[in-house]
């Protein structure tokens, strides 16, 4: 009789750059199962004080060791509770899961010097979440010369490549897409600010994390004259490879367009909710003419009135949403990492050099035993 076929369980962590908190999800890649058949999904709040120190760390500070030593142990733990409370939510054992691919909390992005950082303790999360971890995705591909990122368009094409031209947009902190012709390469990079100034300038004015579904937004009129001097940024006008963050578009970046202006709060709340849906769509539009479909995950696809603006400048492209393709919006990112840590376990490359500007293909990732 057949021994039967072990589960190929694998988790995935992913905290992003709009620093809300920690998506985990377990999935089941199992041959003959699906590209993948996720099993649970949890998301973990930051604690104030984590999210702070982790936003201080994008910028240049004082004793920057020992504090990003610290946050990195905050975040393992937080880590270890997301991982045990998916394997709960499905009634699995830390034992049947092969790795997790945990990516840690990018704060600074830095390719051109050669160099990202992502606060992490990977040994710490093997340890007390007893199962092998896949950590630090990105470095190999940066010392083969590339961008780091974007490094979920591989794990796109596997889930969500069709017979038509499909454009997979991500809209978290920074908004990335992924081009997927039916036939060509597979392409990807950063379009520029996601929710990052929506969620910055809402809470510096209302005080909440967010505007939820662009309420705020709404109320607000787009001043055309401040999205024009945002859009002058040179970064939007770079052809890929290219990948982008904090580091560049950060509250300094902002202020220096808003000085002297005058618009009112909401107003430039409705002129950012432009700012992210022009750059996405005239990414699109120069580098995907082709698309007919946009599949859109991440938590900007919760904001109603900037998934509105979108289907307004992408028109005729059918705009949706990952959740009508069967994969809930706030559960692809972290799929992604699951995925690339079952490349690596392969010895199978996880980068596309076409993506990330990379000598060639590469295996990614350093691995942490159980």
């Amino acid at each position: 009789m057949a021994s039967p076929v072990r589960r190929e369980l694998f988790a995935g962590v992913m905290s992003g750059t709009s620093l809300d908190g920690v998506d985990a999800v377990l999935a089941d890649f199992t041959p003959g199962v699906a590209t993948c058949a996720p099993l649970a999904a949890t998301h973990i709040a930051f604690p104030t004080a984590l999210r702070r120190e982790l936003l201080a760390l994008q910028d240049s500070g004082g004793d920057e060791i020992v504090r990003v030593a610290h946050a990195a142990n905050g975040l393992a733990d937080l880590y270890v509770h997301a991982l045990r409370s998916v394997c709960l939510a499905a009634d699995v054992n830390a034992h049947d899961v092969v790795a997790a691919g945990v990516h840690g909390q990018t704060v600074r992005h830095r390719p051109h010097e050669g160099w990202t950082l992502q606060v992490n303790n990977p040994a710490r999360v093997a340890e007390h979440a007893y199962m092998t971890v896949v950590a630090d995705f990105r470095m190999r591909d940066i010392a083969a010369g590339g961008q780091g990122a974007p490094l979920v368009p591989a794990f796109h094409a596997a889930l969500f490549g069709a017979g038509v031209h499909r454009v997979v947009l991500n809209i978290g902190g920074i908004a990335n897409l992924t081009d997927l012709p039916p036939a060509g390469a597979v392409r990807g990079f950063d379009t520029g600010p996601g929710n990052v100034f929506l969620d910055m300038w809402h809470a510096e004015r209302r005080g909440e994390p967010f505007d939820r579904d662009g309420a705020w937004a709404r109320t607000g009129t787009v001043d055309e004259s401040l999205l024009a001097a945002l859009l002058a940024e040179p970064y939007f006008a770079q052809t890929p490879p290219k990948s982008t963050g904090r580091d560049l578009f950060n509250a300094g970046w902002l202020n220096a367009s808003l000085a002297g202006r005058g618009v009112t709060p909401a107003d430039v709340q409705a002129t950012l909710v432009a700012l992210t849906a022009a750059t996405i769509a005239d990414a699109v539009t120069a580098e995907c003419a082709d698309a007919v479909e946009v599949l859109v995950c991440g938590g900007g696809a919760r904001n109603a009135a900037l998934m509105e603006e979108l289907s307004r400048r992408l028109a005729p492209r059918v705009v949706e949403t990952t959740a009508m393709h069967g994969v809930p919006v706030d559960q692809v990112e972290a799929l992604a990492f699951a995925w690339l840590a079952r490349e690596t376990l392969a010895g199978r490359p996880g980068n596309i050099p076409a993506v990330t500007g990379a000598r060639g293909p590469r295996v990614l990732g350093a691995i942490y035993p159980r």
